[in-house]
């Protein structure tokens, strides 16, 4: 027997961990390495649960997480608590520190610039069209130090990936949610509409506990895709200046077979 679907802001900021949980980006050394660079301040922009704002913090940098998922920052706040080992690393002279604030990232305004602002894991892609994917760059730039760099990490899906996005059933995984007690399974459909560049997605997630109903938990997201062409151009015209693209998280040569792009900016001030 089958409950649901439902809307469950909590229960989807848990799955959002489990899923990263079993498929680990591998991102996190590149952002530590990054943040180093500047003067240890960080802006992430559509945080989420604090996958990489936290570990940013505790490695003694001075972070500012930004997303408008208050049941996802209230993760990233539990992990931050949860860190117990805070002391300084990297050759940090004082403990880091993580600010959360709950806001729309492409109208957000701080008086404060950072030495490192980005977008991680295809965020960027979650905004509705080249209008809100563009004033999110304007955020950046606006934000970004002018000693500062600006790090953008986008998906380039290939024909092969986008031939599943027609509408199938597609189960991602099935794994064990440890901190509630349940099994999970994550099922996936998609389509994706070859003119606009878009694809809807809509994930469910099963939740049950042995003997008991299994509870369906629905998520649908609005992806809009980019070229890294288009990557480019759209922070140009945000006033900020690409000093290099790479294809992986180890900063290798990004070539045209890339399946993804790692975009590394500076403010335009000229």
């Amino acid at each position: 027997m089958l409950r649901g679907p439902v809307a469950d802001n909590d229960a989807l900021a848990r799955y959002y961990d489990l899923d990263l949980d079993g498929d680990d980006p591998g991102d996190i050394d590149m952002y530590l390495a990054l943040a180093d660079a500047p003067d240890g301040t960080a802006l992430e922009l559509m945080a989420g649960s604090g996958r990489i704002a936290v570990p940013l913090a505790a490695a003694g940098h001075e972070v500012v997480a930004v997303d408008n998922d208050a049941a996802m920052l209230g993760r990233a706040a539990a992990l931050w608590r949860s860190t117990s080992d805070r002391a300084p690393t990297r050759g940090r002279a004082a403990k880091g520190s993580l600010d959360l604030v709950e806001a729309d990232a492409t109208t957000l305004r701080l008086r404060k610039r950072f030495g490192l602002v980005f977008v991680a894991l295809n965020s960027l892609l979650l905004l509705d069209g080249r209008a809100a994917q563009l004033e999110l760059m304007k955020v950046v730039a606006r934000h970004l130090k002018s000693s500062g760099r600006a790090v953008f990490d986008v998906w380039l899906p290939t024909p092969d990936d986008l031939v599943l996005y027609d509408g199938r059933l597609v189960l991602d995984w099935v794994r064990d949610d440890e901190a509630n007690g349940e099994h999970v399974a994550k099922t996936t459909s998609a389509r994706y509409q070859p003119a606009a560049r878009r694809a809807e997605v809509t994930s469910f997630f099963d939740a049950w506990r042995e003997g008991q109903a299994a509870r369906r938990t629905l998520r649908t997201d609005r992806i809009t895709f980019m070229s890294s062409d288009e990557l480019v151009a759209l922070a140009e015209a945000a006033g900020l200046h690409v000093d290099q693209l790479s294809g992986d998280y180890e900063m290798g040569d990004f070539a045209a077979d890339s399946n993804r792009v790692v975009m590394v900016c500076h403010r335009f001030t000229g």
